[in-house]
């Protein structure tokens, strides 16, 4: 083989492990102790494109706290390895930054592995849908692999109904039990714990105005979990004000509604130092650029509808950290 070919096999194989260090990223550690121990949460924005990207660390940036950028496997596949991991290097992240790389739901040992070695911090194994000692034994496997590279690894308990998209669908629902708790952390070694007490994906997490989330099962859990990080998916508030921009401009989104900020607000005192937002980013996103193109019919330059579109979602994301996460000034 020839020396120069030789060199760049070598450097190829180097790199297609990459440390998240190198991009200024951290894992959840540190974030989460400091949540628990002053009472709020850190707050999981799901981004998929460069607005998107921009949009959070924007809000980041001029609310100074903690985010974690979470990125689900569908989002991984739309955006492609180079592109996302390109973003996040662009991004010219510092470590003071406080922000982690999440992978949301991933569903296999494979799929958080390459996740793991293509940079990301943190990592969500997602065998909820498995029975409780086929999803310990995927979790324990994910997390073993997970901290020889420092990074931080969620599992979950409990199933949550509703859809955003394939990896995330589901129809049926179920509490977490509290009483499997103690023995799936102790057996698997996770760092975070996401829990089903009443939350969902999607746009309709609750039927009426005055469904509250189990807050006996929260309690139980935290009791038997003493300063354990707990997290919740399928917690975006669903502002009405984008869904009646969204059906003004000729959308048609009925029924949605999403969990109240005291009720989320409650959970962060009672160990919940996560919550994770898609739906409402989502929402913003496409009321944004439906406004624009509604108000602005002869514009086909996208640049003008996706620049509405980060700046709607850049103050969604302000609005919920201190709103809600409680997580403003908390680097």
């Amino acid at each position: 083989m020839d020396k120069k070919i030789k060199i760049y096999a070598i450097i190829y194989e180097k790199e297609k492990f990459m440390k998240y260090t190198e991009f200024g990223l951290v894992n959840t550690t540190d974030m989460f102790c400091d949540a628990i121990r002053n009472k709020y949460a850190v707050p999981a924005f799901n981004f998929y494109n460069m607005e998107t990207l921009d949009a959070i660390l924007k809000a980041a940036h001029i609310t100074h706290s903690p985010v974690i950028l979470a990125v689900s496997e569908s989002a991984m596949k739309y955006m492609g390895d180079d592109i996302l991991i390109g973003m996040i290097r662009g991004a010219q992240i510092s470590t003071s930054d406080k922000i982690a790389l999440h992978l949301d739901h991933g569903h296999s040992f494979d799929a958080c592995r390459h996740a793991i070695d293509l940079g990301f911090s943190s990592v969500m194994i997602d065998a909820s849908h498995l029975s409780l000692d086929e999803n310990i034994k995927l979790s324990k496997q994910v997390a073993e692999y997970a901290h020889k590279h420092n990074v931080s690894t969620e599992a979950e308990l409990g199933l949550l109904a509703g859809t955003e998209d394939e990896n995330t669908s589901g129809t049926q629902s179920s509490f977490t039990n509290p009483a499997d708790v103690e023995t799936f952390v102790n057996a698997t070694g996770v760092d975070s714990l996401a829990i089903a007490i009443g939350t969902s994906h999607g746009a309709h997490k609750r039927t009426r105005n005055d469904q509250e989330l189990r807050f006996d099962i929260l309690a139980d859990i935290a009791q038997r979990l003493p300063g354990f990080p707990l997290v919740l998916h399928g917690a975006s508030n669903i502002p009405q004000k984008l869904v009646t921009i969204i059906n003004e401009f000729g959308g048609k989104i009925s029924g949605a509604r999403g969990i109240d900020t005291v009720q989320l607000r409650r959970a962060t005192n009672m160990n919940v130092c996560k919550i994770n937002v898609d739906s409402d980013l989502r929402l913003g996103f496409t009321a944004a650029v439906r406004k624009s193109l509604s108000e602005n019919p002869t514009n086909f330059n996208p640049r003008d509808f996706l620049s509405a579109a980060r700046t709607t979602m850049t103050q969604i994301c302000v609005d919920e950290i201190k709103s809600i996460m409680g997580s403003e000034n908390k680097i």
